[in-house]
């Protein structure tokens, strides 16, 4: 009877499962499969973009509390009591180097003076941007809009800049330089857009070119260059066919923001050989090259939308004359060796020491537009243009280096030369130690190209032309890269 009640009970729990089978693999219950799965993918897209579109508001949120932080910074300054707070928390901040380093962190600080904005026309405004593939760069044009352009401290001098510049790091920033090394950086600015700073770990090459952006209350972009960077949307971003939007990055906010106004703009490319830059800034290069600033432009996209930013020509944007770019270079077993090609389009600064600290009782940054800094770079050029003397002296060395070892200066660091060696006179500097300094940065650094055992055989006669043509102990930076290149032979 047991054996009975379990056979009939397994016939019917057979019977239920074979039932419930024919349901679930019915017609129907896999049309209900596919509609449960379409609304989870359906569901997945929909967080994905809200999740997007998130990110974008944060993001436009962080730019727009830190452009109100950093007009607070400078504005605050109406009273004493107002100075000697932000003095101290500047001296902490430039020891503590919290200076940005990447992209979120920018603070955008340029002196704006803006009318008050209507509620209605900002509603409208932000319509507009949400439509735009470009939302942040179509968010500065409707700035601008109201935009009121501030007073220049433009009677101020070159040397004058040199001497508050390096007063206002110490008493603002509690950062120290050498007078020389600031003369070679703002000299520097007048030979070419591309400048590199090396030399060792912690001599100050990221700080130097950030103080100066403080200095100007413009403050400097630090892009910190990844290893893996090839191209140049890993520096001006690309467009995303999932979202329709174009993925914007500061240094693209930044140069879309230089079209705009008359302000100085710093970038800093962070360890800038730490990837090729051949590679990611190769177009940057060829614009700069350009001798009309009106045409170079950089290609940003391939087509052109009727909604696209104004600023924009076919896709592309107008690479601004009143930016430069500073790169920080390593030399070590991390990094790539910067090419001649790098090499003989930027300015060279060594940064191998440490300045000592020195105290300034007060200095206060100043405003200088981008086209007054040309005049007086242009001013400087035609007052001190290099001596006849030593323009023959030059190229009396330039001989003796093409018949000896066969690399000679060519036409573009003789342009640089003769752009170089006034601007240093023009900020303190002499004649012999700005050429000094130029020819052993842009000319004798070819000699690491050639055969170092024949070099180290040719360098005591290389040093005796130098002293013969300039002067016994004229020309110490020349003399202390041949004798370096020689010990490393």
């Amino acid at each position: 009877m047991h054996n009975f009640k379990n056979l009939l009970f397994l016939a019917e729990s057979k019977t239920f499962l074979d039932a419930l089978w024919e349901i679930l693999s019915s017609r129907i219950a896999i049309i209900v499969y596919a509609i449960i799965i379409l609304v989870i993918i359906i569901s997945i897209i929909i967080i994905m973009l809200v999740n997007e579109l998130k990110r974008q508001d944060v993001l436009v949120i962080n730019n727009n509390q830190t452009v109100n932080m950093s007009e607070n910074d400078f504005n605050d300054k109406s009273s004493k009591k107002s100075k000697k707070k932000n003095r101290k928390n500047k001296n902490k901040k430039g020891q503590e180097m919290g200076f940005p380093k990447s992209g979120s962190q920018i603070v955008q600080s340029v002196d704006k003076a803006v009318e008050p904005v209507d509620p209605k026309e900002k509603e409208e405004e932000e319509k507009v941007e949400a439509d735009s593939r470009f939302y942040m760069l179509t968010k500065i044009d409707h700035e601008m809009k109201r935009y009121r352009k501030p007073i220049y401290d433009n009677e101020i001098s070159l040397e004058e800049v040199c001497e508050s510049f390096r007063n206002f790091s110490s008493c603002q920033l509690g950062l120290y330089y050498d007078i020389k090394d600031i003369r070679r950086f703002i000299a520097g600015l007048a030979v070419t857009h591309l400048m590199i700073l090396q030399g060792m770990s912690g001599t100050g090459k990221t700080s130097l070119a950030y103080a100066f952006g403080e200095y100007l209350r413009n403050s400097t972009v630090v892009i910190p260059i990844q290893p893996m960077w090839k191209e140049r949307s890993d520096l001006i971003g690309y467009y995303n066919e999932f979202t329709k939007k174009f993925n914007e990055t500061v240094l693209l906010q930044k140069l879309y923001e230089a079209n705009y106004n008359d302000e100085i703009y710093i970038t800093v490319l962070d360890e800038l050989n730490i990837a090729r830059i051949e590679y990611y800034f190769a177009e940057f290069l060829s614009l700069l090259e350009l001798p009309n600033p009106e045409k170079r432009y950089l290609d940003v996209v391939a087509d052109e939308w009727k909604n696209d930013p104004k600023l924009f020509k076919n896709g592309q944007l107008r690479l601004p004359k009143n930016m430069w770019f500073i790169g920080t270079a390593n030399n070590d077993d991390s990094t790539f060796a910067i090419s001649d090609k790098v090499y003989d389009r930027a300015m060279v600064i060594n940064l191998d020491t440490k300045a000592r600290p020195f105290d300034v009782a007060n200095a206060e940054s100043v405003k200088v537009s981008a086209s007054r800094l040309e005049e007086l770079y242009k001013k400087a050029q035609k007052e001190y243009s290099l001596s006849k003397r030593n323009l023959s002296r030059i190229r009396q060395l330039d001989k003796y280096l093409i018949d000896h070892f066969h690399i000679t200066f060519g036409n573009r660091i003789m342009k640089q030369i003769k752009s170089y060696v006034p601007v240093m006179v023009a900020c303190g500097g002499t004649e012999l130690d700005a050429i000094d300094d130029i020819l052993s940065k842009k000319v004798l650094r070819k000699l690491e190209a050639k055969n170092p055992v024949y070099v180290r055989s040719a360098s005591a006669g290389l040093i005796a032309i130098i002293e013969e043509l300039f002067g016994q102990g004229k020309m110490p930076q020349c003399k202390d890269y041949i004798e370096t290149i020689e010990q490393n032979a």
